[in-house]
């Protein structure tokens, strides 16, 4: 199977790429299955219902959040009735919402259906709020879920690289792709690691490039410059859709290739 994994959306100008984007993705790559982080799909900070649905509609299949997943007081209907819409598994027991899911697909090839999990954890090096561990609930979560499919895709949501390396290391071999989320920044170490897992430490961003993380550049500077509150408002410019395709053995779970994608409108 292949999957297309989509970098944090942000704002406005993040949703129109994927609304016209992902269609193309889709027909070009042959893509069983599309993932997206939409934790700043609401105006660059949180989602809603509405927006969401948007997503959906567009032709991603499952939503992962990370740590901006309440900014937004309208989340609390979605988590409480969306199933396709993920939170980071590692908040405490109660928390409204699910950390992972299993997810039917069908190979545009064929009519044999199979199945995905999709796993959410966030990282807790520089994160706030501080949660509980993801290495050891995702482990148990892993273990769950490979009882039901063998194909399972994590997106780590955390700052520190040495967290998301070390993330994907413990999972290698349990897992079919780690992807990490958050930095807004792409990086270039996608990899096969030794026990299958396909890898990359982040995935970029979804939205105007021309700017500071999908932000306007002046109020960024001048926060830093005066260390004064600013309002970061999104920026418009060199919209970009961030993300990767990874392809999958369905009998064994594992990673056969992973490639980044960025792509403009």
């Amino acid at each position: 199977m292949k999957l297309l994994f989509i970098g944090d959306i942000v704002g406005k100008p993040g949703r129109r790429a994927v609304n016209t984007l992902v269609p193309r993705l889709r027909e070009r790559h042959a893509l069983d299955f599309v993932i997206a982080n939409g934790e700043n799909s609401a105006g660059g900070s949180g989602i809603t219902p509405l927006i969401a649905g948007e997503i959906f509609d567009a032709g991603v299949d499952v939503i992962t959040s990370g740590d901006h997943v309440w900014d937004q007081k309208e989340v609390m209907e979605l988590l409480a009735n969306e199933k396709r819409f993920l939170r980071p598994l590692n908040y405490p027991a109660g928390t409204p919402g699910y950390g992972s899911g299993v997810f039917e697909f069908r190979n545009p090839q064929s009519a044999i259906r199979n199945s995905i999990a999709v796993l959410n954890a966030q990282g807790r090096t520089f994160m706030q709020p501080p949660l509980e561990n993801p290495f050891l609930l995702a482990a148990e979560e892993v273990k769950r879920l490979r009882e039901r499919t063998k194909i399972i895709f994590a997106d780590f949501h955390a700052e520190a690289t040495s967290e998301k390396i070390a993330f994907g290391r413990f999972l290698d071999g349990q897992v079919s792709a780690v992807v990490g989320t958050h930095t807004h920044v792409q990086t270039a170490d996608e990899q096969i690691l030794p026990g299958g897992t396909a890898y990359l430490t982040d995935a970029g961003f979804t939205g105007p490039h021309d700017g500071c993380l999908g932000r306007e550049i002046e109020p960024v500077m001048k926060k830093f410059l005066t260390g004064m509150p600013q309002r970061f408002e999104v920026a418009k410019n060199r919209v970009l859709l961030h993300g990767a395709v990874i392809e999958i053995d369905d009998a064994s779970g594992k990673a056969i290739k992973i490639q980044r994608v960025s792509e403009a409108i």
